[in-house]
């Protein structure tokens, strides 16, 4: 009697397991590329449908701004009913922004100013100005899109 078995078991060769492992790998890279290409084409596409209300046209003062910390965003009026937003981190550190006043917005910790118009720096140490957040204005409402 012989000790091999009757039935030889096939067992998958070193090339098969490491390309059944790359293609595994590969279904979850799409598979995530596709999702965030799904999200952002959403976004756009359904944009009143995941818009924000975030604050009234009579709670930002005209030539000034509020900072809106539960959206991460500071909305501005630099001149009248024409409303602007930008991300309330500064660029210089990511300091969160804690001033709206004389036609800048200040970051406490180095003291960087950026214009409410545009987020443009008007002072450093900041050298990028302050990314803009789409708003739209409806009656008295402020939209985050």
């Amino acid at each position: 009697m012989t000790s091999e078995p009757l039935h030889p078991v096939a067992t998958p060769s070193r090339r098969t397991i490491v390309a059944s492992v790359g293609a595994v790998g590969l279904t979850f890279a799409l598979n995530a590329c596709g999702s965030e290409d799904e999200k952002s084409s959403g976004s756009s596409g359904a944009a009143g449908a995941a818009a924000t209300v975030v604050a009234k046209t009579s709670d930002i003062p005209e030539g000034g701004g509020k900072i809106l910390n539960d959206h991460k965003i500071v909305v501005t009026q630099p001149t009248a009913g024409t409303f602007k937003a930008f991300s309330y981190e500064c660029t210089h550190q990511g300091c969160p922004v804690t001033g709206v006043a004389d036609g800048a917005i200040t970051c406490p910790c180095h003291n960087s100013r950026f214009s409410i118009e545009d987020g443009s720096v008007q002072k450093g140490p900041a050298t990028q100005p302050l990314p803009a957040r789409e708003v739209t204005v409806d009656g008295e409402s402020i939209t985050l899109a």
